[in-house]
């Protein structure tokens, strides 16, 4: 018995060593023959193969999160790729850079850059955050007279703007700050343009009112701008942001206040009852300044409001209360 069982015990270690040997065997000739990859497919369709789905993967992921940390902050992939292990005849290499390139095609990027706004109308567009803030800083050096309606926001859009250099933005968005002599003699010159000429500035409405008289030709004469009614007292707006260059009486205007805006367009606001401010004040866009009144040349109580570039009457109703 015992004898049989020593041969049954040799018997199977020779069977378990050929086959640990055809094993051995087999996975030589796979070593050196053959090579585990993964197949990669998008969408069912094959696009690939790669030696590490979880490095693949994990770039994908990251590409998805933070985008080219440039100008893409990130983009929407619907459709990931799926894995399949399988053995491959050497020679046959793997293609991660077109895969990768494949999958993130087919998402939607948005790109991060930030808008520089005058007042609530964009601009200019910059890449990044400092250069939005170099724009800020120059024109507060430079002390541009449109300098506290100048801000930035952060946006992530699918379409790509144009950049604009900071120098190159900084110098069209400057506005001079004029020198004010105070209640200096100031253009009352009939001359008017019907011309819609751009302003460089968006303009609000100075008083909410009934128009009596519009600008242009009329029965009594050329009229240089736009008669707004309201009642006495009713508070004027600044319609943007400037420089007082007259507060005081003047003539048929009675007491008016003109603001400048810079490159020569000015605002002048007649007929009023009280003047809040004085030549040289720096007033922002909807500060008060006067109140209506029925002041000079007037029939009752309304607000004159003249829109003037380079001295020239424009209408103002090519800018406001159209």
């Amino acid at each position: 018995m015992f004898k049989k069982l020593i041969i049954f015990l040799r018997t199977w270690t020779k069977l378990i060593t050929l086959l640990l040997i055809a094993i051995a065997i087999i996975c030589f000739i796979i070593f050196f023959v053959y090579n585990p990859m993964y197949s990669v497919t998008l969408n069912g369709e094959f696009i690939g193969y790669t030696e590490d789905k979880k490095d693949m993967q994990k770039k994908i992921d990251e590409y998805q999160k933070s985008g080219d940390n440039k100008t893409i902050a990130f983009v929407d992939i619907e459709t990931l790729p799926e894995y399949k292990l399988c053995l491959l005849q050497k020679g046959i290499e793997s293609n991660d850079d077109e895969i990768f390139k494949t999958v993130i095609d087919t998402g939607i990027p948005y790109y991060k850059y930030y808008a520089i706004l005058n007042g609530t109308e964009e601009k200019y567009y910059v890449q990044t955050y400092e250069e939005a803030e170099k724009i800020m800083t120059e024109l507060k050096d430079k002390n541009s007279m449109n300098k506290d309606n100048i801000s930035y926001l952060l946006k992530y859009e699918t379409e790509l703007k144009t950049f604009t250099g900071t120098d190159e933005a900084v110098a069209s968005l400057y506005v001079e700050t004029p020198k004010v002599t105070k209640n200096t003699s100031i253009n009352t010159k009939k001359t008017v343009d019907y011309k819609n000429t751009p302003l460089g500035i968006a303009l609000i409405k100075p008083i909410n009112g009934t128009i009596t008289s519009r600008f242009g030709s009329r029965s009594r004469g050329l009229h240089t701008g736009l008669d707004i009614a309201n009642s006495t007292g009713t508070p004027i707006k600044a319609a943007a942001t400037g420089v007082v260059t007259y507060a005081g009486y003047k003539g048929s205007y009675g007491y008016l206040v003109v603001v400048s805006h810079g490159n020569g367009v000015e605002t002048y606001y007649a007929h009023c009852s009280r003047l809040y401010v004085s030549a040289g004040d720096s007033v922002s866009q909807g500060t008060v300044i006067a109140a209506v009144g029925s002041t000079g040349n007037s029939t009752g109580p309304h607000l004159h409001l003249e829109v003037r570039v380079n001295g020239v009457a424009k209408n103002p109703q090519n800018y406001l209360y159209n």
